[in-house]
């Protein structure tokens, strides 16, 4: 069974909506990217998606384009991330990864290549946001031959699209709640509790919705409505503000707690 079936059927079972924190790999070092991996499973993230650096995003706001420069400086690279879930899992986490990317890494690289690397490396999902659902019948069938859920996103503007998506969608779908890229928010699209309705009534797979979603109570804001919440460029941000701490050889314990505590404070519990 998928990592991600199976740990949404454990969450659904004990009443619980997923916290899904977004981390982009390699910033500030891979090294520190598995430590924060640790770090986050242990305060309570449910599953983790693992963002592969990119120059040229479609969806990330500045906080992230910010990570993914620092990261590229150090040429960090699809096959760096895969390694990255391959030592984290090495050193015990049980979570679900997901491998967030853009198609023309997944291109160069060639299908049967890079979803056999993520079987063999215990990756258990992939999103592509630059891939379209009209175009993505070929991705889709090399990953269901590997394991792999293909992990669609559906935004507000998706119109009549968002029930053709959400119906065909294996492992989750993921709901955009914002117009434009990701980012910090106060407020969300106005229409988004009828959106997160339309989806969860089209959608045969657990409903996920992210995109600048920052604190508690936003999280709180959303549990009710759906399975999951993804958390990215609040998390990317509180890192940025202790890189000085995890930039070292070896991440002082002190930035790794913060982390842990954002994370705690994110799911709603208390980490001294």
């Amino acid at each position: 069974m998928n990592r991600i079936d199976q740990r949404f059927a454990e969450l659904k079972e004990r009443g619980e909506t997923a916290l899904i924190p977004f981390l982009t790999i390699g910033d500030p070092s891979l090294d520190a990217s598995v430590e924060l991996i640790l770090e986050m499973e242990q305060a309570g993230a449910d599953l983790i998606e693992l963002g592969v650096p990119y120059s040229d995003p479609l969806a990330d706001g500045p906080v992230i384009q910010r990570s993914s420069e620092r990261a590229l400086q150090r040429r960090i690279s699809v096959y760096d991330v895969i390694e990255v879930a391959n030592k984290a899992r090495k050193r015990g986490s049980k979570l679900p990864f997901i491998l967030f990317t853009y198609y023309n890494p997944v291109l160069q690289i060639g299908l049967d290549k890079i979803f056999k690397l993520m079987q063999e490396n215990e990756i258990s999902g992939a999103i592509i946001p630059d891939l379209p659902l009209e175009e993505d019948s070929e991705t889709r069938e090399v990953a269901e031959r590997y394991g792999i859920h293909l992990i669609p996103l559906v935004a507000p503007t998706s119109n009549e699209r968002v029930k053709r998506i959400a119906a065909g969608a294996k492992g989750f779908v993921y709901c955009v709640s914002s117009l434009g890229v990701t980012g910090v928010r106060s407020e969300f699209f106005g229409g988004i509790d009828e959106f997160l309705s339309t989806v969860r009534e089209a959608a045969q797979v657990p409903i996920v919705v992210g995109f600048g979603i920052s604190n508690r109570e936003q999280v709180e804001r959303f549990e009710k409505q759906c399975d999951g919440v993804v958390v990215g460029s609040a998390i990317v941000r509180t890192i940025e503000e202790v890189l000085h701490h995890l930039q070292a050889d070896s991440a002082h314990p002190e930035g790794l707690l913060q982390i842990r505590k954002f994370v705690g404070q994110l799911k709603g519990t208390t980490i001294q």
